[in-house]
């Protein structure tokens, strides 16, 4: 069965993105830790898309990466971009992408048809992840940890999960100096 994975990065004082939005703390990032328990790019970003059949992000997160990429990064895997506005689709052969102005509990079943028997990634950002844990529908939170520490941003959730605790299930240190953290979310009964 598909699983509802929230997979990003976050500075130590848990940010995902600075007020403005900018990730040059995150993709100017120079560290490095010898004493890693992970080879360079084990474990990494490439392992963990390999396993994903479709996405959802907010509107903030979608515009940052058409403003960044010059072509779609996610072609052949469905995208769910939650807004209540109009915003412009990319071209290119196997992009789907679909803007929403709807609640996850009335999109996950499309969502997770979708997948396959991939897993759905919530890709930010902190509200998208928020509303999926506020309907006991979010199974993992994925977050390499880089250690910056910004002071102000915008936060890894918008809120207090409800369910308690997670269980931290997996650590790896990254010779990049990063840390990845891999938590289960608990959930009620379905």
């Amino acid at each position: 069965m598909s699983r509802v994975r929230y997979y990003c990065a976050a500075s130590l004082d848990g940010y995902i993105a600075e007020s403005d939005d900018n990730l040059d703390w995150l993709l100017k990032y120079e560290g490095s830790f010898e004493g890693a328990d992970s080879e360079e790019g084990q474990g990494g970003y490439e392992a963990f898309y390999e396993g994903i059949g479709a996405l959802v992000s907010g509107s903030v997160t979608y515009e940052f990466v058409l403003e960044h990429v010059d072509e779609w990064p996610y072609a052949g895997k469905p995208t769910w971009v939650l807004t209540s506005r109009e915003l412009p689709k990319p071209e290119g052969e196997g992009v789907d992408v679909r803007i929403v102005n709807a609640q996850v509990p009335d999109l996950i079943d499309e969502m997770i048809e979708a997948a396959g028997d991939r897993d759905l990634w919530v890709v930010g950002g902190g509200n998208v992840a928020s509303q999926f844990a506020d309907n006991d529908l979010l199974d993992t939170v994925e977050v390499t940890l880089v250690p910056v520490v910004l002071g102000e941003g915008k936060p890894l959730f918008d809120r207090r999960l409800p369910g308690g605790p997670m269980q931290l299930t997996g650590a790896r240190t990254y010779a990049s100096g990063m840390v990845g953290v891999t938590l289960d979310v608990r959930r009620s009964a379905r």
